[in-house]
């Protein structure tokens, strides 16, 4: 099964200083039907103005994947870490048991990212945070594994799900296929440019939700990036 989720579909929030758009219910946006996709509870499509950000507030079991698409974020958080993950790179938060965190756009441009949360695999546990550069030319028309809950095997920032987070950049005309487990489920969101998953056309920003596929063939209509999640 795919079902297309068109960009105009998803649950909107203009609060000024961020733009946000959340493809499952979140905040006040509550669909029945988009509460989760498998293990994947959250996936917001968010923009966020110069010099502004979310100030500290808390969190718990929930994993937490970034994925910056242009500009930057600065991360704070209770345990001491601080660092900043710019265009095309990743930052993963284990909330575990409990921290503190704040993220800051503190360039002069606004910041793009995906915000995306995975259910993780057991409640509780130390909290973490971990920040990695994934230079986009190095998944130039193939899938790169950015976080795993295998992250060793994988090359990945480290997760505590079953699950993995996966970018590519396509040229037009290029495809990438990744072969899945039809138990399974996955989320795919271009970005940027028009693709074709399976034969069904998505437009930039739609949400494309997958389950029963055993392989998923992704054609770039246009020059596209990917981001995909597969989890249980």
């Amino acid at each position: 099964m795919i079902d297309i989720r068109p960009f105009a579909s998803l649950g909107a929030a203009d609060h000024g200083w961020l733009d946000a758009r959340h493809h499952f219910s979140f905040a006040q946006y509550h669909d029945p039907q988009r509460i989760n996709w498998g293990q994947i509870r959250v996936w917001n499509d968010d923009t966020i103005a110069a010099k502004s950000g979310f100030p500290p507030h808390p969190h718990s079991d929930m994993e937490i994947v970034t994925f910056v698409r242009t500009g930057a974020i600065t991360h704070k958080d209770s345990l001491g870490n601080m660092g900043r993950t710019g265009a095309g790179d990743v930052q993963v938060m284990s909330a575990g048991s409990g921290i503190t965190h704040a993220e800051f756009n503190l360039e002069d441009e606004a910041t793009t990212l995906f915000q995306i949360w995975i259910i993780p695999d057991q409640r509780g546990g130390q909290p973490a945070w971990g920040q990695r550069e994934f230079p986009r030319g190095e998944r130039a028309g193939r899938w790169e594994i950015v976080a795993s809950g295998n992250a060793d095997a994988d090359n990945a920032l480290a997760i505590r799900a079953d699950a993995r987070v996966l970018a590519a950049t396509l040229g037009a005309g290029e495809t990438a296929t990744y072969i899945a487990d039809p138990v399974r489920h996955q989320y795919l969101v271009a970005p940027t440019g028009r693709i074709r998953v399976n034969g069904k056309e998505a437009q930039a920003r739609d949400g494309v939700a997958i389950t029963g596929e055993a392989e998923i063939l992704v054609e770039a209509l246009d020059d596209a990036e990917l981001v995909m999640v597969d989890a249980r």
